[in-house]
């Protein structure tokens, strides 16, 4: 299988998405959440209602089958009337173990919400390429998808079964991607990131060969062919896209993957440079500590669990020797 870029990103960040809970309503209700901490989705699975956020002039109208995302810290409001006063969701969901209630008789309104955890170090590379909010309509080409994928997570939380919770993992995991797919084939206006670069597909073969073998020595010129551009058009539109040059971006995913290893593994300083395609380790600790403004060993020893600490890298090594 080619290799997939947002798929490289996701795994990167550890993302890993949840449903949480959910209500039904019925009536006048409204009830306000507050700013999530995560990025946080959503779905109409019966009915339609309002959603106000924070620091958007207008509210939005949420029908059966539309998914919202929140990739900001702010609190919302859901209501079938923005007249009403809002009801505290903390107070609605505070009972122990609680994760669904009911508003009223329950029969006009079904919604379903969860939010999506990140590595707290990689994180931000998902988190900060989102717009604050994505609001993604039913009647999109993703529509199919969507309504088999709210169907299957009803079911899946309504009739518990040997493995409910595992299906549920992986339906929700599933629902985040087709959001960020269905925001990528959308006419939205993107910041310039790595997600409007991916959202090219123009761009796409760049992408792939450069996250495909990151530790190749890749040349401006072998980008620009597998796009079908000549080399300046090729790096104006990818710079205008991402936001940095094609191989400034190249650099920037090596250096990403050398936090990843140096968090989570006690490969060698010399073995990872080589891995992401330097030739030394003094040059790999160079270009690191300009990107970082500290040396791998030095991010390394901050980022490692408080007993591994004092574990040398030397010794780490000679261990992982003997036990090969």
């Amino acid at each position: 299988m080619a290799t997939d870029p947002l798929s490289d990103i996701l795994r990167l960040t550890h993302a890993e998405s949840l449903v949480t809970g959910g209500f039904s309503a019925g009536g006048a209700w409204a009830i306000r959440f507050p700013a999530p901490t995560t990025i946080k989705f959503f779905a109409i699975v019966k009915g339609h209602c309002w959603v106000s956020i924070d620091g958007e002039k207008d509210a939005i109208r949420f029908e059966k089958g539309d998914v919202g995302l929140l990739a900001a810290p702010r609190s919302f409001i859901v209501a079938s009337d923005l007249n009403q006063a809002p009801v505290d969701a903390m107070s609605l969901f505070s009972g122990a173990g609680k994760s669904a209630t009911q508003i009223g008789d329950g029969e006009d309104l079904a919604y379903i919400g969860g939010h999506v955890r990140l590595d707290a170090a990689s994180g931000p590379l998902v988190a900060n390429a989102l717009p604050p909010w994505i609001r993604i309509d039913a009647a999109t080409t993703q529509a199919t998808a969507f309504r088999w994928l709210l169907t299957q997570l009803v079911d899946e939380r309504s009739d518990v079964q040997l493995g409910s919770q595992l299906a549920s993992a992986h339906l929700a995991q599933l629902l985040f991607i087709q959001i960020l797919r269905a925001h990528m084939e959308s006419a939205a206006v993107m910041s310039p990131g790595w997600f409007r670069a991916m959202s090219d597909g123009r761009l796409k073969p760049a992408l792939v060969l450069m996250h495909g073998d990151p530790a190749r020595n890749w040349h401006l010129d072998e980008l620009a062919d597998a796009c079908a551009m000549s080399r300046t058009t090729f790096a104006s539109r990818f710079r205008t896209a991402a936001g940095v040059a094609p191989l400034t971006y190249l650099g920037e995913w090596r250096m990403r993957l050398a936090q990843q290893a140096l968090r989570d593994s006690t490969t060698p300083v010399a073995v990872i440079a080589q891995s992401i395609g330097y030739t030394s380790e003094s040059a790999f600790s160079n270009a690191f500590k300009r990107m970082t403004g500290h040396s791998p060993r030095d991010y390394r020893n901050a980022n490692r669990p408080e007993d591994e600490r004092g574990i040398d890298e030397a010794d780490a090594f000679e261990f992982s020797s003997e036990l090969n």
